[in-house]
């Protein structure tokens, strides 16, 4: 019997948060498969929720076609809805979402939401609500392709304006909570720099010690 290799996983990873839909803009295609690209070429994995289809299997593929580790994770309901990549070099498969979540959270070092829907959203504020508790420091980018996350951020600033936000919004005194960056191409770099002024502890139930 041949003997499988064993899976070497990078040291670092970056979760991309990002719709199963293409989306009406190549904007946001184009976006995906030059993060995925870069992520690798950076000598990250990409964490990602585990679909062939989309701005997520774009930007799996792109990581996996410039040599990088993708790690798909993708409730087992949700395995044939959303066509899972059956190429990526990792694959778990969780019993519900609250477990997808938490395995993408402690295999990141950061996260970036490209443009999607709800589930994006539901994704991205979870972790700005974990890093706005104290309970994580790891860098949160909002990718705001296109302009695609403008109303989005409207909102943020409504809500700092009525005071349900308050300034400055860090999780540390090192990390802010999120930022915004519009070029995909400058959000490895930047990424790399907060990473480098703040290396976050990741590792298994990292959250429910922090609770």
């Amino acid at each position: 019997m041949t003997k499988r290799p064993a899976v070497i996983r990078p040291k670092r990873a970056i979760c991309v948060y990002c719709g199963s839909a293409e989306g009406l803009d190549p904007a946001y295609m184009a976006a995906a498969r030059t993060l995925g690209g870069q992520i690798a070429a950076a000598g990250f994995g990409l964490v990602y929720g585990g679909a062939s289809i989309g701005l997520m299997g774009e930007a799996a593929r792109a990581a996996l076609e410039a040599g990088g580790h993708v790690l798909g994770v993708i409730p087992g309901f949700l395995k044939s809805r959303e066509v899972h990549l059956k190429e990526v070099s990792e694959l778990i498969v969780t019993q519900d979402m609250h477990e997808r979540k938490m395995q993408m959270f402690e295999r990141s070092d950061a996260f970036v939401a490209l443009p999607g829907g709800i589930g994006t959203l539901e994704e991205l504020f979870e972790q700005m609500t974990w890093s706005q508790l104290g309970r994580h420091g790891k860098p949160i980018i909002i990718a705001d392709v296109a302009g695609f996350w403008q109303p989005l951020l409207t909102m943020l600033d409504h809500m700092e304006a009525q005071s349900f936000l308050r300034k400055p919004f860090v999780s540390d005194a090192a990390t802010p909570l999120y930022e915004v960056v519009a070029e995909p191409g400058k959000i490895v770099p930047r990424i790399e720099t907060l990473l480098a002024a703040n290396p976050p502890q990741r590792g298994s139930g990292e959250i429910a010690g922090r609770f």
